[in-house]
């Protein structure tokens, strides 16, 4: 026993030693949050409840009734996401900052008017939804209706975070819309940026290892399958050696495109709108329009 101690004892020295934990460690003042996962995980399972009535909440909800759920709805939205907001611009505050008064009351203030604005987009966000939605159900053969693809659908999942996370990144909310899209990710295996565009009546089949990078375009009624990639094809260096961020280095994918299982695309490459992209692609140039990428026998090895 006295041998386990002592080596619990060396260890929390250890791990104590401020060098080693200085480059991993977020100071910040006693006062004010850090952004809370389990509250953000509320937050988007009440947006869900808003934008599609009836199915993630309990309550039956009737025409008589729709306008009181979603107004308790939005009082506890509003509330949450204001509080997660306020915790994500304080943890982009330096330590000096966050410790001036006024400057959390500055910050609280800005929270508020940020989580209303966002509350605001709700209907816009609902209507492009509902084109993703529809895109999905007539995308698949199996769907039986649109209600089993809003309740069973990762890809509606992931794209519905998606949508959430990319308004809060387009009101330049920090921290918050990278851990909405990543929680997504955990949930369905399907990676999105928040930064990226995406356009009307997007869908993923399946949905699984697909990836999406930052500056990814995508236009208009554009269908992805399962282990697409739509990623960078090098990082160009700065003066000492680190990567260059905030540049274009992820694909644009036009209008009416399909992409097939495994495909890979990578760089500030155009898929041109109408084209075909087969599955196990590797691309990295531009396709013109109306295009048919795949495979050959020869390349593959196969017999046809």
């Amino acid at each position: 026993m006295l041998k386990i101690n002592k080596t619990l004892k060396n260890t929390i020295t250890e791990l104590s030693k401020e060098n080693s934990y200085q480059s991993v460690c977020h100071k910040t003042s006693a006062h004010y949050p850090m952004p809370s996962i389990e509250n953000l995980e509320k937050i988007v399972n009440l947006i869900r409840q808003i934008i599609f009535p009836g199915y993630f909440e309990s309550s039956l909800i009737r025409k008589e009734s729709i306008s009181y759920y979603t107004g308790v709805n939005v009082e506890k939205l509003y509330e949450l996401l204001s509080k997660e907001i306020f915790a994500g611009l304080c943890f982009e505050c330096s330590g000096k900052e966050i410790e001036e008064e006024s400057k959390g009351d500055v910050l609280r203030h800005k929270a508020d008017r940020l989580s209303a604005e966002f509350i605001s987009h709700l209907p816009e966000i609902r209507k492009i939804l509902v084109t993703d939605v529809e895109a999905a159900y007539l995308g698949d053969p199996a769907a039986q209706n649109r209600g089993e693809v809003i309740f069973c659908y990762p890809a509606i999942r992931a794209i519905s975070s998606y949508r959430v996370a990319h308004c809060l990144y387009e009101m330049e909310v920090p921290l918050i819309p990278r851990i909405i899209t990543e929680m997504a990710h955990s949930e369905t295996g399907i990676d999105i940026h928040p930064r990226a565009t995406i356009g009307e009546y997007f869908t993923i089949d399946h949905g699984t290892g697909v990836v999406i990078g930052a500056t990814t375009i995508i236009g208009r009624n554009v269908q992805l399958y399962q282990g697409v990639t739509l990623g960078a094809k090098s990082f160009p260096l700065d003066e000492n050696g680190n990567p260059i961020k905030g540049i274009d280095r992820h694909p644009i994918i036009e209008d009416n495109v399909i992409i097939y299982a495994q495909a890979t695309i990578l760089g500030r490459v155009t898929v041109g709108a109408n084209s075909v992209i087969g599955g196990n692609v590797w691309i990295t140039k531009d396709v013109p329009p109306n295009s048919k990428i795949v495979q050959s026998a020869q390349s593959t090895g196969l017999e046809i």
